[in-house]
């Protein structure tokens, strides 16, 4: 099979970075130490690109209640500028995807858009369901992933150099954008969509931009400043991890719902503030499994995070052991650059979940002590 590139994939090469198949894309892993990205993004800046994400744009007179019927949140609740993390579910309460949706000012008075970004290998997936769900909603679908390039500037410094780049009467606009907002902005002489967005607990930003122009801003942003620094998709795994933030295919997945993962608050059922009145796909069998574990967690499963007592690390699949017995499975686990020890997130037994409990996990023949902490593993301080 023939792997997909993004519009940067030759800068990359410029930059000596090894590659992976990451969802049909070939992707920067690294582009020389691992380590050393990951502690740029925690002390200073680091560069992604995550042009392999999609985004399909949703406009239309009832683009608002079309979201709120095909996704489990309440999109119709979120201000202009603002954004949302949401799932979008089977009609059995699986998870198709994990997805970050931004509502922006409509084009034509009377009419809604939103910019839904999902995850690179359900991309498809979503925008044929999509479709399929559009079905009696006067709404349009644009999907324009493959023109689109995404940039994320990540970091503790990542204001500040990427003020370098807008101008001075732009300059208030980054400075004042919320978390979970977004806003058009020129960057390096560039029309951009800025996102405070990001996957690696620092603050940051991440910027849309077409594929035609997507070079000319990476080099922009690369060299704007001494501590900016390229990173691959390793680093933004440990990253995400301690943060505790969830990846498809590892925490999130079709056989798997919500609840269990600890994402109960973003389905939008009662008795939640922004709780939807009107029907959506998996209503009721997340409202079901959702009394269901009020009800008794007996013989259900909860998604929490493992400390490592000792060196080595658990990896994804290797059994949660207690007493021998397995209790469950790690879905992603790796030394932490940042706290120095192993963590993990683990799908365990509910009554085995309490922070504070003791486990093993066993690596490779050999069960190791690991603890039941609470998530995240890792919390950027406040002045950061």
């Amino acid at each position: 099979m023939t792997l997909k590139e993004t519009a940067l994939h030759a800068e990359h090469a410029k930059l000596g970075a090894s590659f992976t198949d990451f969802g049909g894309w070939d992707m920067p892993l690294k582009y020389q130490s691992e380590l050393a990205e990951h502690h740029a993004v925690r002390q200073g800046a680091g560069l992604f690109d995550l042009s392999h994400m999609g985004e399909i744009w949703v406009r239309g007179a009832q683009a608002a209640a079309f979201l709120d019927y095909a996704l489990v949140g309440n999109l119709s609740a979120i201000a202009v500028g603002k954004a949302k993390y949401s799932l979008i579910c089977t009609p059995e309460g699986g998870i198709i995807d994990d997805l970050i949706s931004y509502r922006r000012p409509a084009l034509v008075d009377g009419e809604d858009a939103y910019l839904v970004v999902p995850n690179a290998g359900n991309a498809d997936a979503v925008y044929a369901e999509f479709v399929t769900r559009s079905e009696g909603f006067d709404v349009e679908l644009d999907n324009v992933s493959a023109q689109t390039s995404l940039i994320a500037l990540q970091g503790p410094e990542s204001e500040r150099i990427l003020l370098s780049q807008v101008p001075a009467e732009q300059a208030e606009a980054v400075r004042e954008l919320k978390y979970y907002a977004a806003t058009e902005v020129t960057v390096a002489g560039l029309p951009i969509l800025l996102a405070r967005t990001g996957y690696t607990g620092e603050d940051g930003f991440e910027l849309y931009i077409d594929n035609s122009e997507a070079a000319l801003l990476w080099n922009a942003l690369l060299t704007a400043d001494e501590t900016v620094t390229p990173c691959g998709l390793a680093s933004r795994d440990s990253l995400r991890l301690e943060a505790a933030m969830p990846l498809y295919g590892n925490e999130l997945g079709l056989e798997g719902n919500p609840f269990e993962a600890g994402l109960g608050p973003v389905v939008s059922l009662p008795p939640a503030k922004t709780a939807k009145e009107g029907d959506f796909v998996g209503k009721e069998a997340l409202a079901k499994i959702k009394a269901e574990r009020a009800e008794s967690l007996s013989g259900k499963r909860v998604l929490v995070g493992l400390q490592g007592q000792g060196r080595r690390a658990a990896r994804g699949h290797y059994p949660v052991l207690l007493n021998g017995e397995t209790i469950g499975e790690v879905t992603s686990g790796q030394p932490s650059p940042t706290l120095g020890y192993p963590v993990a997130l683990a799908y365990v037994s509910a009554e085995h979940a309490e922070p504070g409990t003791e486990l093993q996990v066993d690596l490779r023949g050999k069960a190791e002590p690991f603890t039941v902490v609470a998530l995240p593993f890792y919390k950027r301080p406040a002045n950061k």
